[in-house]
């Protein structure tokens, strides 16, 4: 039952071969080339979407300079959430791989962004404002694992999310063979509202990891 249940985060659960992730392409395949050529309403509808996440995120970052990294990741993001809800398709987001590649390598480069041009704005940001001398050095140590788990946190966020809501569906499906007639047609309600719930988040999981970012620069600047 288990082994079933989880099957779909297995990335070589097809012919023992890695073949999963190819579905992470999937969204180029949705995306017209003439869209990169001349204005159309898909590319208005992109443009327009695009500036209210720009609009959320400029008051953060105050520098627009660093705004192409978390709407790159705001994109891809959510394109993969949203390429990993219909059935059978493997979802690339939920897998610790591609999250660790993520946040991993981003939290790494702010860091060394913030310790070499922004050394002494760091060390101060280890001891909050108004910090009794008793705790100073107990807040240096919590500020510094607090640093240190943010790649760990980001990874667990987006992966856990977006487990939740597949396992669930996956739970309630399997419940199809031993329920009666009324019982189903209260299923399916259910797996539509999920379903629609599932879409949601992953706009939403998309929107907190790049907010995430954007608030880690923020430290840093």
């Amino acid at each position: 039952m288990m082994n079933n249940l989880f099957s779909i985060f297995d990335p070589i659960s097809i012919m023992k071969l890695p073949l999963n992730w190819i579905s992470i392409m999937l969204m180029f395949m949705f995306i017209p080339k003439k869209m990169f050529l001349q204005m159309n309403r898909i590319n208005n509808i992109i443009n327009y979407f695009n500036k209210l996440v720009m609009n959320e995120f400029s008051p953060i970052l105050k520098k627009n300079k660093f705004m192409l990294l978390p709407m790159t990741f705001f994109t891809i993001i959510l394109m993969n959430n949203l390429m990993s809800l219909p059935p059978y398709i493997f979802p690339t987001t939920s897998h610790l791989q591609l999250n660790m590649l993520m946040s991993l390598p981003t939290w790494l480069s702010i860091m060394m962004f913030g310790w070499y041009y922004h050394t002494n704005h760091l060390f101060c940001h280890l001891v909050p404002n108004n910090t009794p001398l008793m705790l100073m050095n107990f807040m240096v140590i919590i500020e510094t694992i607090s640093n240190l788990i943010r790649p760990l946190t980001l990874m667990v966020r987006l992966t856990a999310n977006l487990i939740a809501g597949h396992l669930l569906l996956s739970l309630l499906s399997s419940l199809k063979m031993i329920l009666s007639y009324k019982s189903m047609i209260m299923l399916i309600m259910i797996q539509m509202i999920l379903i629609t719930l599932e879409f949601s988040v992953a706009i939403i999981q998309a929107y907190v990891f790049s907010l995430l970012i954007c608030l880690y620069f923020m430290d840093v600047n």
